[in-house]
């Protein structure tokens, strides 16, 4: 494993490692690693040359480095990277023109020194849990090949799951970050609606389009979640907050009241997910149960908000180019474009209902805890889930325990739990995420939950 940021940040401010150094071994994990796995759709080998000659430039001249000095990272491809066309893992945005600047949080990692060596392979859009790419491959989890890496984010997971680069950057619309997190066994945070901007990313539905890290640990999800932080004038929806530093400080508060989400959650939540929140209730001291009695609606409501407002955005294009498009894709975005006006106003009351709800929650709750996936990673190609006597739709499945969170905008980390739960030797050895669920803008109290598990050892990077 290339190490984790912090002590890559410290190992080169200490002159142990250049970045120069961190940088070589990170392209040779790139070409020993991605070809199994196909994280990568783009290099950028040739920028991360010139950033790594600014960082050593400091170091050599005995200047203060920033925060994230020399640590790797790639970004989901549909973040705007300059000089780069921006995928957003669509073959029909192939010949557009290069993007003209980075999105506003690549350049934020970029002052704070992260060295940008890549873009990452998606589900085509942003629009799906798997990514089995249509135009740009599978890419697969690297636990065992034979299995996906979740999506949409699933070259951002698997990247860091595989032990290529620390840290990554995703979109999570209806589960893109905790899922795939949840399926590769890495760290991944989800943050409050409107917290990150979102400005120079493709977009899929801008009412529910989230952007955070991967990482392979949790201080490594803190110090770039600081890094990114802040207004930004040209994304509406980002919040017009002062920073709110988490780094210094993940320790959690004495007092801290926490619950663990029943009723829909554990309905839909198999063995190996059951006996992760488990594991995770019992580290932390948690006994209490609670329901989110709105959470199966809230997930309708996302349904229609997100076809509603994904097959406007796409509907020009599907009446020129509807060749062009994915199968899957181009059948849900269509479909998604007849939806009625007055399904997506009800879906906005339910949506809002639901909110309400779990901000009631936050009067006897700090911090929620739930599954992130109702079962271990899908084997490439398997078309249903088995959850509890009941057969599901894998595409559509696998959102089940993220799609209510993303709807209502709550922040979440998902930590990897390795449950040892399963009928086979290949599914005992693969983990199920858990769902540390947070009040808005309390993404401190979720990471120091993080941080604790993580501690303890219940939450981990295991590498294959």
């Amino acid at each position: 494993m290339i190490g984790t940021a912090a002590d890559i940040v410290r190992q080169i401010t200490q002159g142990e490692r250049s970045a120069a150094s961190v940088l070589a071994e990170t392209k040779a994990l790139i070409q020993a690693k991605d070809p199994a796995l196909n994280c990568f759709t783009a290099k950028t080998f040739e920028r991360a040359e010139r950033e790594v000659a600014a960082i050593d430039g400091l170091r050599a001249e005995g200047k203060p480095l920033p925060p994230l000095a020399g640590v790797p990272y790639a970004v989901k491809n549909l973040f705007d990277v300059e000089g780069m066309v921006t995928l957003a893992g669509a073959k029909i945005n192939a010949a557009n023109a290069a993007a003209q600047a980075d999105a506003a949080i690549v350049a934020r990692m970029s002052r704070a020194g992260a060295i940008l060596v890549g873009a990452l392979n998606m589900e085509e859009l942003a629009y799906g849990f798997l990514t089995e790419n249509p135009h740009y491959g599978i890419t697969r989890n690297p636990r065992d090949a034979t299995r996906g890496a979740g999506g949409s984010s699933g070259g951002s997971a698997a990247a860091v799951g595989a032990g290529i680069v620390p840290l990554t950057l995703g979109s999570d619309t209806s589960g893109s970050i905790r899922l795939p997190a949840s399926l590769c066994g890495v760290f991944g945070l989800k943050p409050t609606y409107g917290r990150l901007p979102r400005s120079g990313t493709y977009p899929f539905v801008n009412s529910l389009d989230h952007v955070g890290p991967f990482a392979n640990d949790v201080v490594g999800l803190a110090l770039s979640y600081d890094a990114m932080q802040g207004p930004d004038p040209d994304d509406p929806a980002c919040a017009q907050r002062p920073l709110e530093r988490v780094g210094a400080s993940l320790s959690l508060p004495r007092g801290v009241r926490i619950g663990i989400l029943g009723g829909w959650f554990h309905e839909w939540a198999g063995p190996a997910a059951r006996r992760s929140v488990q594991l995770a209730a019992a580290a932390l001291g948690v006994t209490e149960w609670t329901e989110l009695k709105s959470a199966e609606v809230a997930r309708a409501a996302a349904f229609v908000i997100t076809g509603a407002e994904g097959g406007a955005l796409h509907r020009p294009r599907l009446l020129e180019r509807y060749a062009d498009f994915g199968p899957a894709s181009r059948a849900r975005l269509a479909a998604g474009s007849l939806i009625p006006a007055s399904w997506v106003v009800q879906a906005q009351r339910v949506r809002q209902h639901a909110y309400l709800e779990a901000i009631e929650l936050f009067d006897r709750f700090d911090l929620l805890v739930a599954p992130a996936a109702p079962s271990v990673a899908p084997t490439v190609g398997q078309e249903t889930l088995e959850i509890n006597g009941r057969s599901i739709p894998t595409k559509a499945g696998l959102g089940v325990l993220t799609q209510p969170i993303s709807c209502i905008g709550l922040p979440a980390v998902t930590v990897p739990v390795w449950p040892d739960e399963g009928e086979t030797a290949a599914e005992r050895a693969l983990p199920v995420g858990v769902q540390l669920i947070g009040a808005p803008w309390r993404e401190d109290l979720c990471l120091a939950a993080a941080r604790t598990l993580e501690q303890v050892g219940v939450a981990q990077i295991r590498l294959p």
